[in-house]
């Protein structure tokens, strides 16, 4: 017996999966902005920090790259609350998002910062820049657009992991699939439609980037 494909219930879905889309890019909006800025500073903190510090990073790091995102989540979502802390699942959502992309673009801003030769940080020294203004002015700026690409690339996996926060109950895009699938019993169609609609977020979300990318950081960013 063969399967016969039948998209007619996806006119009565597009609300759904609309709303699905909005609250992915929501939660990767967010994450991008708090976990880059997390992410200068740490980088900067592991590289320029007192001992305790760069010790501290280190370990996020290492704990946050070597576990599970998905164990992560749970953590954060059903293990914060035995120790009196709950958060609605968005926020939580967020805030495991953010911490797992971090991890992660610490060591990309990293490489960028050692990519910055030495002697840009000592010229601007000897004219009499302060340490701060220095690296937010002369380091920083080389450095993002030395790892500009490899910061974008995880900008988009994060968004693509964003589909395990529907194990925690979010409505993002992966949820409202489930939910559709449920009640249609098309798993195939709806599957395929989402698929489709995570890689039009996905190539949107990069060229999104590279132009802002380009008009913020200059020519040359790909």
């Amino acid at each position: 017996m063969g399967y016969s494909l039948d998209f007619g219930w996806l006119a009565g879905a597009v609300g759904a999966i609309a709303r699905g889309a909005a609250t992915t890019m929501l939660l990767i909006v967010v994450t991008t902005f708090v976990g880059t800025l997390l992410s200068i500073l740490g980088a900067a903190g592991r590289r320029n920090g007192p001992p305790l510090l760069k010790r501290a990073i280190g370990v996020y790091v290492e704990v946050m790259r070597n576990t599970p995102f998905l164990v992560q989540l749970f953590f954060i979502f059903f293990g914060l609350p035995s120790l009196g802390v709950r958060l609605d699942p968005i926020l939580a959502a967020m805030l495991a998002m953010t911490l797992n992309m971090a991890a992660y673009t610490i060591e990309i801003v990293g490489a960028g910062l050692d990519a910055v030769p030495r002697g840009q940080t000592e010229a601007a020294l000897a004219l009499g820049l302060r340490p701060r203004q220095v690296f937010v002015k002369i380091v920083l700026p080389q450095a993002l657009k030395v790892i500009y690409p490899a910061l974008t690339s995880q900008v988009v996996i994060m968004m693509l992991e964003s589909a395990v926060v529907s194990q925690i109950a979010v409505r993002e895009l992966t949820y409202e699939a489930d939910m559709l699938q449920a009640r249609t019993f098309r798993a195939f169609e709806t599957y395929f439609v989402v698929t489709m609609v995570y890689l039009g977020l996905s190539m949107g979300l990069r060229r999104l980037l590279v132009s802002g990318g380009r008009r913020v950081l200059g020519a040359g960013v790909s």
